[in-house]
């Protein structure tokens, strides 16, 4: 028996199994207890379940209010398709991420970069600044699928030069700034312009070379889309189901109570 025991203690899953059983077995038990011994066990039952469900109703409420508790997936940037890495500014617009080719045939790297981010601006995308959340979130994700899906840079072999971003309008509006009704998003989309770094050589006790773009290569291009993701689904999914539970029960002894007042008052 002592030995079982000490299993169960060096066994996080289990044990964590044991403490949330006991615990639901100790409040909600005990509450039943109490209840079921006042006013009878059924009517102690649909007490119990129906005190149970509406607390669970109001809690998922305020999680889905503030995204606090249960939450699903956060908002994140994800590959966009046909082509997530574009190699050659000229093909932007294959990538969808202009309508019309870039001609930069013949043209230095640093000349091309200038005139396709010269491009995308025209085309409505607007560069984000550095001090910008949004730009961090982009170059992080970017980091990701440049490094870990595509395995074609390691850090500190390139730098982001620019993020570009476009789209992900709120609709339908009232107005021009009254927005609480727009549930639906346009997509939105984030272009992060790489740029190669000429390789550095360390030397033993001294600091670290500042880096340098390699002009002699052309910039890469990361095409991402914004997934919104579902962060108080869980919340307004508890809350729906919980709802139903509480009325359900509630109705129930509604209905009791009325047939309580009609066989009392047929007895009278």
């Amino acid at each position: 028996m002592l030995s079982t025991l000490l299993a169960i203690n060096f066994q996080p899953e289990i044990r964590g199994y044991i403490v949330v059983l006991i615990s639901v077995g100790v409040l909600m038990g005990s509450t039943y207890l109490i209840v079921g011994t006042n006013v009878g066990a059924r009517l102690g039952f649909l007490i119990s379940m129906t005190g149970l469900a509406g607390w669970m109703m109001s809690m998922a409420i305020v999680w889905a209010i503030y995204g606090i508790g249960l939450t699903g997936p956060s908002p994140s940037w994800q590959p966009a398709e046909p082509i997530t890495i574009v190699r050659d500014g000229a093909q932007l617009n294959v990538a969808e991420v202009v309508d019309a080719p870039i001609d930069i045939e013949s043209m230095n790297p640093t000349a091309a970069a200038k005139k396709v981010s010269d491009a995308l601006v025209a085309d409505g995308w607007k560069i984000l600044e550095e001090s910008d959340p949004a730009r961090g979130q982009a170059v992080a994700s970017a980091d990701e699928i440049i490094q870990i899906e595509a395995e074609e840079f390691v850090a500190g072999e390139y730098t982001a030069v620019n993020v570009y971003d476009k789209g992900g309008e709120r609709y339908p509006k009232i107005g021009e700034s009254l927005d609480f009704f727009a549930f639906k998003h346009a997509p939105r989309y984030a272009v992060v312009e790489i740029a190669p770094l000429i390789e550095q050589r360390a030397e033993p006790g001294r600091a670290p070379a500042r880096a340098q773009i390699d002009t002699s290569k052309p910039h890469r291009y990361v095409v991402m889309l914004r997934d919104l993701g579902a962060k108080r689904r869980p919340a307004f999914l508890i809350a729906f189901g919980s709802g139903i539970i509480f009325f359900l029960f509630a109705w129930l002894l509604h209905r009791r109570e009325t047939y309580l007042r009609n066989n009392l008052a047929l007895k009278a």
